[in-house]
């Protein structure tokens, strides 16, 4: 099979619409090279300079511990909202939300600066539907660097701004809260992520402007950030597949522990809609237990979830026999790693051999195994 080549930015949307419509695949042309977009590279390598200043200040100065907890406290904050809200509820309509918990969540993803819910589910759609090939925004095949954080310092690939069109946003934009975040989103983002994080340790703990803006900001926006793009580097390359070898992503025993649940990947590419995104709940899943949390007090409901038989079947027809339970030992002896072979070693990996991650133009499902994209064109979901 070969996978969809193009080269060079196209710029003719119907010679594109022709090349989606003609081809047999989509995959990734490895001869096609990203344009920089240096104020985005420039950017990224401040905001990290600034956070590995508060990092040592975190380090050096003790007196900070209140703006310290102050800052992991609004770090996971917004992770939840990212992961509860973005990913679990808007993304993959995997449990159903009251009005108040929807508010919520949106403040707290607000805080991650992640950009708008709207925005963050149409590309995380799109991720899902064309994972690991050139239509997914961050590309696993094209690298760690890239998929971690280079694709945010690079021009999209016109497969990524065409076939993002095509993704469906009516739920959303039906939405008045979800849209009223997305119209206001950067003065929202101003009062929420940097104002009152920053404001707070100043004003009650007599922290230094410099030292709370370089910690509580700083600090706090860009290790949020790489907890977040773990999920799509490490959680797409170093792990087992005992799911769907012919996915990509994979399970990180790693990326789950930082990520608090996150990072059993390939169960979630295989049954996206489960709002546990992890065979195991209570697993390094805290995500999941905060969702049943909120269904415990009636802010939650409609939990969807993998049967045991819909899992069992799936791992003995696609899995790749690393299963920790219905596995081989002749799969499970094909890892290594660099140093102790443990689960929550980061280059945990299985040596078999990973997938083409060669597409129909129909790609993958996004809410059921029934699932199929929607043939018509939805205009306006591009971000500039």
């Amino acid at each position: 099979m070969t996978a969809v080549s193009e080269n060079g930015n196209l710029n003719n949307t119907t010679k594109l619409n022709s090349l989606l419509i003609n081809s047999k695949y989509i995959g990734t042309d490895y001869s096609y090279k990203h344009e920089i977009v240096w104020k985005n590279a420039i950017g990224y390598l401040i905001l990290h300079l600034l956070c590995l200043w508060g990092v040592g200040l975190i380090v050096t100065e003790l007196e900070g511990l209140k703006s310290c907890l102050w800052t992991i406290l609004h770090m996971y904050a917004g992770s939840t909202g990212v992961t509860v809200g973005a990913h679990r509820l808007f993304t993959h309509k995997s449990f159903k939300a009251t009005p108040l918990l929807k508010v919520f969540l949106l403040c707290l993803q607000t805080i991650a600066g992640q950009n708008s819910t709207f925005i963050w589910v149409r590309d995380h759609r799109l991720h899902h539907r064309y994972s690991d090939t050139d239509a997914d925004p961050h590309n696993s095949k094209r690298g760690f660097f890239f998929c971690h954080i280079g694709w945010l310092m690079m021009k999209k690939h016109p497969y990524v701004i065409e076939l993002g069109r095509r993704i469906d946003m009516s739920d959303l934009q039906a939405d008045k809260m979800i849209m009223f975040q997305k119209k206001y989103y950067y003065y929202l983002y101003f009062m929420v992520a940097f104002l009152i994080p920053v404001f707070v340790p100043i004003y009650f703990f007599n922290e230094h402007w410099l030292s709370s803006f370089l910690v509580c900001y700083c600090a706090r926006y860009i290790l949020q950030l790489n907890l977040t793009w773990l999920v799509n580097s490490a959680a797409h390359m170093y792990g087992t597949r005992p799911y769907d070898r012919k996915l990509q992503p994979v399970e990180s025993w790693f990326v789950s522990c930082i990520s608090l649940g996150e990072g059993w990947h390939n169960y979630h590419h295989a049954f996206p809609w489960d709002y546990k995104a992890a065979e195991e709940s209570m697993h390094f899943n805290c995500n999941a237990t905060i969702i049943r949390f909120f269904e415990r007090i009636g802010l939650a409901y409609d939990l969807k979830t993998a049967s045991p038989d819909m899992i069992r079947n799936r791992i003995l027809r696609s899995g790749d026999g690393t299963h920790y339970v219905l596995g081989n030992d002749k799969a499970k002896s094909a890892v290594s790693a660099i140093g102790p072979l443990h689960p929550l070693n980061p280059t945990y990996n299985s040596t078999l051999k990973s997938p083409d991650a060669i597409l129909k133009p129909e790609g993958l499902p996004l809410f059921h195994e029934n699932d199929v994209l929607i043939s018509d064109v939805i205009r306006g979901n591009i971000a500039e």
